[in-house]
């Protein structure tokens, strides 16, 4: 096996849509999705309003990576070997005599196996792995804190409570019907949440089309408000930039195997066909199908039994794990929290004059310092490596996070943005990820500080 990636290799392109074509400006959107689902608790099931109330310094709480634990109301952050790096009960801090008191001395996560091996959902658990949920990371801490305050018990009745709020935000007829506070908002006014790609990254697709490269765009988002981003992000002509257009892909399902596949279907004014297709036999715009399907008409499209893939995501859960388990792609996972760590933004983004936030858009939080859901947290620390200390030692060493150790076992490689590699050329060798080699290998432009000097300290 090869120790390089190259996008020359592939055949095929894939790329995810919300935070990896489309970069979002984290904060405002953020923020955004926090008072969605919270008005939706206050209005519609009787929460106290004072859930709307945040100040800056609250966003440290906004972490990725984090695991509710819907039995206790207890959030933690996982180390590779499931052990609890850091917990907290609402908001609130668990000391390490409160850990030991959850978790035993070895500081155990009970659900770690079944989560890290599937990825599934569950009645027990959830997982925050991108940002269109993160801010509910801190909807839970804050309504776990509001339960206590009221002398409520805690258990997992609240979660009904939150899948209803983001069921109602990001329901698939939502946009169409102006419901919610998120469609509405993004529609009145995209450019204060969307950052639109950078000529660079129009010119980087459109050299891979040029070169022969099959383009493919594969998102969960609805075709309505699909749409509404690549016009905003690529222009009106953004069709012309793929050869198969999937929306409504229901990731990860999307990448199940028999017998559990969803048929594609055709969309007439944004609306799905009732009939499903027996199969894929052309390229077009497509909503819902499956991985198999579309492997067939990969295979008819480039005249290769084997086509080799590569695949851009954001979301392990929903991308990155399933296309490498069950599609055998390469990955390209967009990880924004490496720019929290040392990494500067790329010359394309920084030459994009219209990414750069207007003045008045950035508002108060922006000067109070609101903390960028992709920087390095005061309450979590870094999202790739943490400190630990063993059962019964007083040293403190580092750790891999669980959520950097999927990153170096499911992806190929890993990237701030698409914008980092856009002015490269497709022959571009890029290190990939071993388990022979060190685990600062693998990073695009370079590996994250804390995972640097983590390394730096074992040799």
């Amino acid at each position: 096996m090869s120790e390089y990636f190259s996008l020359s290799d592939c055949d095929v392109i894939g790329f995810d849509l919300d935070h990896t074509l489309c970069r979002y400006h984290l904060k405002e959107t953020s923020r955004l999705i926090y008072e969605s689902f919270a008005r939706y608790l206050v209005e519609h099931k009787g929460y106290d309003k004072d859930l709307l109330n945040l100040t800056p310094a609250t966003w440290d709480f906004c972490f990725k990576g984090l695991v509710v634990d819907l039995e206790d109301g207890n959030i933690v952050k996982l180390a590779e070997d499931g052990t609890v790096l850091r917990a907290t009960h609402g908001t609130n801090d668990l000391s390490t005599e409160e850990l030991i008191k959850h978790y035993g001395p070895k500081r155990e996560w009970k659900h770690f196996n079944s989560l890290s091996t599937s990825f599934t959902r569950s009645a027990k658990y959830y997982f925050y792995d991108n940002y269109f949920d993160l801010p509910g990371a801190l909807l839970c801490g804050n309504v776990v804190d509001m339960l206590h305050k009221r002398g409520n018990e805690v258990n997992s009745n609240f979660w009904k409570d939150m899948l209803a709020a983001i069921d109602h935000n990001y329901n698939t007829s939502a946009f169409k019907e102006d419901a919610g506070t998120y469609f509405p908002s993004i529609k009145r006014d995209p450019a204060r949440y969307l950052q639109p790609c950078s000529d660079s990254v129009k010119t980087w697709l459109r050299s891979m089309k040029t070169a022969g490269k099959i383009l493919i765009l594969i998102t969960s988002s609805h075709s309505d408000y699909c749409k509404l981003i690549c016009e905003f992000i690529l222009g009106k002509d953004f069709e012309q930039l793929f050869d198969v257009i999937i929306t409504n892909a229901l990731k990860p399902g999307f990448f199940s195997l028999i017998p559990h596949q969803r048929p594609f279907r055709t969309l007439m004014n944004d609306v799905e066909e009732t009939e499903g297709l027996p199969s894929l036999d052309k390229p077009g715009w497509y909503s819902q199908g499956n991985w198999p399907h579309l492997h067939e008409l990969l295979k008819t499209m480039t005249g290769k039994l084997e086509p080799k893939v590569a695949y851009f995501g954001d979301s392990m859960r929903s991308d990155i794990f399933p296309a490498t388990t069950f599609g055998k792609w390469e990955t390209v996972m967009i990880v924004e929290e490496m720019e929290g760590e040392g990494i500067p933004k790329s010359d394309a983004a920084l030459s994009n004059k219209t990414q750069v936030e207007p003045q008045e858009k950035r508002g108060k939080f922006e000067e109070q310092g609101m903390k960028s859901p992709s920087a390095v947290s005061n309450q979590w620390g870094s999202y790739f490596v943490d400190m630990h200390k063993s059962e019964g030692g007083n040293e403190e060493h580092q750790k891999l996070t669980w959520c950097c150790h999927c990153i170096h076992t499911y992806s190929t490689m890993a990237i701030p943005s698409v914008e980092h590699i856009a002015d490269l050329p497709l022959d571009y060798k890029f290190p990939k990820f071993s388990p022979d080699k060190p685990c600062t290998v693998g990073y695009y432009p370079k590996p994250p500080d804390s995972v640097l000097k983590r390394c730096e300290n074992l040799s």
